[in-house]
C-alpha cells in the first residue's frame, strides 16, 4: 500500500539489510587481511575472540562463502528500492555498472595467492572489493531509475496499434470476387482475402487519381464477373483502357455461358469500331413515363447545374417539351423515327409548325398547351426561356458522328435477356466528356430499366469514373436489383466529386446505400466518413509523466479509430481501406480491412501485350456520316410536310393549325 508509514518502514528494513550486507564485508577484509591490521596495529582482544567464533560457523571456509553473503544481502537491499524515473537512461548502463561491479568484487580474491607486501597487497584487495561494491550498489540503484514500459520511438504513427486482425479465408460462391491482399498485424504481414460475396449489395471503389482503382480492383471485378458467365455492361470513361480487357476475357470465357453472348461497343471517336444502337428504341418505351424519364436524363447531363434546381419552373419546363417531343415521336407511324437524331431536328422546326404537329397527339397536349399559349399571347421572352434551354443544349449534339450512332439499332439494350445475353462496353472520352457524357448518360438509363426486371440472367454494370455520366435513378438500382441479380460497381475519385455532380442529397444516398465500400487514397470529408465507418478498436496507451520528485507510468487500454483520416489521407497506390457485406448463408465476421491487394505485375502485363486489338466493325466513309446526317433532317421535313398537308386539307384537324401570322 502506498502509505507513508509503510513506506517508511520498508526504507527502514532496506537500510538494514545494506548495513548488514556491508558488515559482511568489512568483517571478511579483517579476517583476511588480519595480518596487514595486526601489523598496523588495528586490532583488539574482542575482535579476536568474535573471529574465532566465526570461525567455528565454516563462514570462512573459503574467501567466496563470506564475499557471497555480503553480496547476497547487497542484492536483497535493492530489490525494494525505488528511484526516480529518468527518461533517457537505458538498461544497457546499470547492467555494465552491475557486470563490472560483480567482477571485481569477486575475482579480487586471486590477489590473496599473490605474493606482495602484506601491507600493500590487503589495501589493494581492500580497495578492489569496495570498488566493486560501489559499483553494484550503483548500478541497482541506476537499475530501479529505468523506466521499462516506454512509449515507442520507433512507431512515431502508432502504425503498430492501428492494426487489427483481417478475413484470412477465401470465401467463394457463384457471384463473388475475390481479390488476394496481405496486411500488417502485431509487427508482422499476414495473407488475407477481400471476398466480395454479395456484389448485388453495390459496391463503391473511391480512390483518387493514381490510387490503382481500375488496376487493383475495377478489372478484376470485370474479369471475375466474365469467367463467372455474368452479362456485362462497362462504362469506360477512357476509352479503350476497359474496352480491351473486356473484349479480351470475353473471347476467353464464352464457353461459361449457357447461351453464348455477344460482344457490343459504343463509342463516337472510332466509328469503325462501334455499333450503332437507338437509346430511346420505340419497343422499349412503354408509356410517357419512359419518354420523360430520358427527356430528364438528357438535359441533366447537358445542364449539370440543374441537378440541384429540380422543381424549378425554367427547369421543368424544357424537359416537359422535350418529352412532348420524345412521345410525339414515339407515337408516330408507331415509333419510325422515335431516335435522338430526329427529336433534336424536330426541336429546330419553326414554333408554327412544330406546334401544329404536335397538337395532333392528345397524349401530349397537356404538356404542350402552357408553350402554345405563351406563344399565342405574345409571352416571347417566358417562351424562350422555357424552350430555347433545351433547343440550346440539344443542339450540342447536333453532329454527323453522333447522328450516325444515335440512329442505328444493331442490339437492344436489354444485356440481361437469357435468350441473348449482351457484353457492352460504352467509351467516352476525357477531352469531350461533357457532351459524350449526356448521350452515354441516357443509353445507361434506359439500360438499367431494362435489365432491372425479372427472370434476367446474372448482370453487372461496372462505371469507371461514374460521376462524368448522370443518371437519376442510381441509387434506386442499387436498392432494387439485388433481387433481379444485378451487380453495380462505381468508380468515384471523391465524395465531393459525386456531390458536385449529383447534389449533395443524391451522393450522400449513392454512398450510405452501397454494401460494399473499397477505398484507396482519399481526403477531406471522404477520408473523415470512411473512418468513422469503419469503426474503432481497443489500442493500448502508455504515457508517463515527469515532475520534480518523482516519475509515474500509466498504462491503458481506450476505443480509437481503427483508421484515422490522416491514415487514409496517406495510402499508397495499391493500399486500400474499407468494408464488405455478407449474406445470411456465408457470414464473414471480420467485415473491415486495410490491406495491399496483391497484383501479379509481371503476368498481368505478359497477358495486357498478348491482348487483340478491337476488330473493326464495319468501314465507315465520311460520305456515309453525311448521307446518314442529312437523312435524318429529311426525315423531319417529310413529316413535318406531310402532317401539315394534313391539318391543312382535313377540316376536322383544322383547327389544331397554329398560324401566328
Amino acid at each position: 500500500m502506498g502509505t507513508g508509514e509503510n513506506e517508511q518502514g520498508l526504507r527502514k528494513i532496506l537500510d538494514m539489510t545494506r548495513w548488514i550486507s556491508l558488515f559482511f564485508v568489512v568483517l571478511h577484509c579483517y579476517y583476511y587481511c588480519y595480518a596487514a591490521f595486526a601489523g598496523l596495529g588495528w586490532r583488539s582482544g574482542i575482535t579476536d575472540r568474535l573471529l574465532s567464533n566465526l570461525e567455528t560457523t565454516k563462514l570462512f571456509v573459503s574467501p567466496w562463502y563470506s564475499k557471497a553473503f555480503g553480496y547476497g544481502f547487497l542484492l536483497f537491499s535493492l530489490i525494494g528500492t525505488t528511484g526516480k524515473k529518468e527518461e533517457s537512461l537505458r538498461v544497457a548502463h546499470p547492467v555494465v555498472y552491475l557486470l563490472s561491479g560483480t567482477l571485481l568484487y569477486f575475482l579480487s580474491s586471486y590477489l590473496l595467492e599473490v605474493n606482495a607486501p602484506i601491507e600493500w597487497g590487503a589495501f589493494l584487495y581492500g580497495a578492489l572489493i569496495f570498488a566493486g561494491y560501489i559499483l553494484v550498489l550503483t548500478g541497482g540503484v541506476r537499475l530501479s531509475r529505468v523506466i521499462r514500459q516506454r512509449l515507442s520511438g520507433d512507431d512515431i504513427f502508432n502504425s503498430d496499434a492501428e492494426t487489427f486482425p483481417q478475413e484470412a479465408r477465401l470465401l467463394q460462391n457463384e457471384y463473388s470476387v475475390n481479390l488476394p491482399a496481405r496486411y500488417r498485424f502485431r509487427g508482422r504481414v499476414h495473407r488475407s482475402w477481400i471476398n466480395l460475396i454479395n456484389p448485388f449489395r453495390g459496391v463503391l471503389v473511391l480512390g483518387s487519381p493514381g490510387s490503382g482503382k481500375s488496376y487493383f480492383v475495377i478489372r478484376h471485378i470485370l474479369t471475375q464477373h466474365l469467367q463467372k458467365g455474368f452479362s456485362l455492361f462497362v462504362y469506360d470513361f477512357k476509352f479503350d483502357d476497359l474496352t480491351r480487357i473486356a473484349y479480351n476475357h470475353f473471347l476467353k470465357h464464352r464457353t461459361s455461358y449457357a447461351v453464348a453472348p455477344e460482344f457490343y461497343i459504343i463509342n463516337f471517336d472510332d466509328l469503325s469500331r462501334t455499333h450503332r444502337c437507338n437509346p430511346l428504341d420505340p419497343r422499349a418505351m412503354s408509356d410517357i413515363t419512359d419518354a420523360t424519364e430520358s427527356a430528364r436524363t438528357i438535359l441533366m447531363g447537358l445542364n449539370r447545374e440543374w441537378v440541384r434546381r429540380q422543381g424549378d419552373f425554367f427547369v421543368e419546363s424544357p424537359i416537359n417539351f422535350v418529352t412532348a417531343v420524345i412521345w410525339f415521336l414515339r407515337r408516330y407511324r408507331d415509333g419510325e423515327f422515335c431516335t435522338l437524331p430526329h427529336v433534336i431536328e424536330l426541336m429546330q422546326v419553326d414554333y408554327d409548325d412544330l406546334f401544329s404537329v404536335l397538337r395532333t397527339e392528345k397524349e401530349i397536349e397537356v404538356l404542350i398547351n402552357p408553350f402554345i399559349n405563351a406563344y399565342l399571347n405574345d409571352a416571347m421572352e417566358q417562351l424562350e426561356g422555357q424552350i430555347a434551354a433545351a433547343k440550346i443544349a440539344m443542339a450540342r449534339l447536333a453532329s454527323p458522328q453522333l447522328y450516325y450512332v444515335l440512329s442505328g439499332n444493331d442490339f437492344t439494350l436489354d444485356i440481361n435477356n437469357p435468350e441473348a445475353p449482351k457484353i457492352v462496353c460504352m467509351g467516352n472520352n476525357p477531352q469531350k466528356q461533357q457532351i459524350y457524357g449526356a448521350v452515354l448518360s441516357l443509353y445507361v438509363s434506359r439500360l438499367i430499366k431494362l435489365v432491372n426486371r425479372k427472370g434476367g440472367v446474372k448482370s453487372s454494370l461496372i462505371f469507371d469514373e461514374f460521376p462524368t455520366i448522370y443518371l437519376n435513378n442510381m441509387d434506386g438500382l442499387i436498392a432494387t436489383a439485388r433481387s433481379n441479380k444485378v451487380a453495380t460497381t462505381l468508380g468515384v475519385q471523391d465524395f465531393s466529386q459525386l456531390k458536385k455532380d449529383y447534389g449533395r442529397d443524391g451522393a450522400d444516398v449513392i454512398m450510405n446505400i452501397t454494401g460494399n465500400i473499397i477505398s484507396g487514397q482519399v481526403m477531406g470529408e471522404t477520408a473523415k466518413s470512411l473512418s468513422e465507418r469503419l469503426g474503432k478498436i481497443m489500442q493500448d496507451r502508455t504515457s508517463f509523466s515527469i515532475n520534480r520528485t518523482d516519475t509515474s507510468v500509466s498504462h491503458s487500454r481506450q476505443l480509437e479509430a481503427a483508421m484515422p483520416p490522416s491514415k487514409i489521407a496517406s495510402l499508397s497506390s495499391g493500399e486500400f481501406v474499407g468494408l464488405v457485406a455478407d449474406e445470411p448463408g456465408q457470414k464473414i465476421e471480420l467485415k473491415a480491412f486495410h490491406c495491399e491487394i496483391v497484383n501479379d505485375h509481371a503476368t498481368l502485363k505478359k497477358e495486357a501485350d498478348a491482348y487483340q486489338s478491337i476488330p473493326v466493325i464495319r468501314e465507315v466513309t465520311a460520305g456515309m456520316i453525311q448521307q446518314n446526317y442529312w437523312q435524318v433532317k429529311g426525315d423531319i421535313e417529310a413529316l413535318v410536310l406531310a402532317e401539315m398537308e394534313l391539318i391543312i386539307n382535313d377540316p376536322a384537324k383544322a383547327y389544331r393549325r397554329i398560324n401566328k401570322a
